[in-house]
Order: structure tokens, then sequence, then C-alpha cells
């Protein structure tokens, strides 16, 4: 099984104003970073490289990130070891709070390539239902049987 990771974003101005520039700016090279991490195996793209041109709910402020990865801690690690880190401190400039959930992580078998409409599904049930071993989140993980670790 691979861990699949969907979280969705809400710029807070359009993506051609200054006010989100270094964040757009910096956008390929933390998504190289990603890619050259330990465990990283895929993540969902458009012909720009990234996901910023999709638009969840013809809102073109609201952009989804989908990826897949080994574990766990292989993403955990890239989000809160690298220099990720420091571009997840910001967040906060770049974007609107959203609520408890923007992020969901659900197990997924190792020959399946997760859509933008299962990530959103998954995000939709961890709203509703809390974690589960269907979508939970790093404070609450299941592993791939679906045990709370």
């Amino acid at each position: 099984m691979h861990l699949a990771q969907y979280n969705i974003g809400r710029l807070v101005a359009p993506r051609e104003d200054p006010a989100v520039a270094e964040f757009m700016d910096e956008l390929d090279r933390i998504n190289a970073l990603a890619e050259a991490s330990p465990g990283y195996l895929w993540r969902a793209q458009s012909d720009e490289g990234n996901l910023t041109a999709y638009h969840l709910d013809d809102d073109p402020q609201l952009i989804p990130n989908l990826s897949v990865w080994r574990s766990v801690d292989a993403l955990r690690a890239y989000v809160y070891r690298s220099e990720h880190r420091d571009f997840l401190r910001r967040r906060r400039e770049w974007f609107e709070t959203l609520g408890r959930h923007y992020l969901v992580l659900w197990w997924i078998p190792e020959d399946h390539e997760p859509t933008l409409d299962e990530g959103r599904e998954r995000l939709d049930r961890l709203k509703t239902n809390g974690p589960s071993p269907e979508a939970f989140t790093f404070r609450t993980v299941f592993d791939p049987e679906g045990v709370p670790t």
C-alpha cells in the first residue's frame, strides 16, 4: 500500500497578485524538493507542472495538491523536516485559513493513481466523520490495515 495525500488552499489574492508572488515563484522549487525526497512516488500536475491552474468550485484562488508517498514517515519528513517546513510556516502569508481540515491522508493500492475527485471525497469524509482508516491526518494516523498508530 502507498499513502495518498490531498490538501487544498485558498490564496489570499489572485495568482498574478504581488501578495502571492513569492509563493508562486517558489512553487516549482518546492515541488522539485518533494520529487527528490525519499519516499516520494507521484504528484498530480497540469501542463504547468503544478495544479494552480485547476479551480475547485470555480474559484480561481482555491487550489488543490495531490501526491503519493511510500509511507506516512516519508511524507512527514518532507513536510516537517525539509526546507518545505519553512515554506509551510509562512502559509498564512499566502493562504486564507480554511478551518480545521484542509489535508487528508489515506492508503491506496500500489497500482492505483488517485484523482482529485477522490481526494475531495476523502477530505469531505474526514470533515463529516473525523479521522478513520479511510481518511486521516498526521495527528491521527492509521496503518494500511486500519489500525491506529
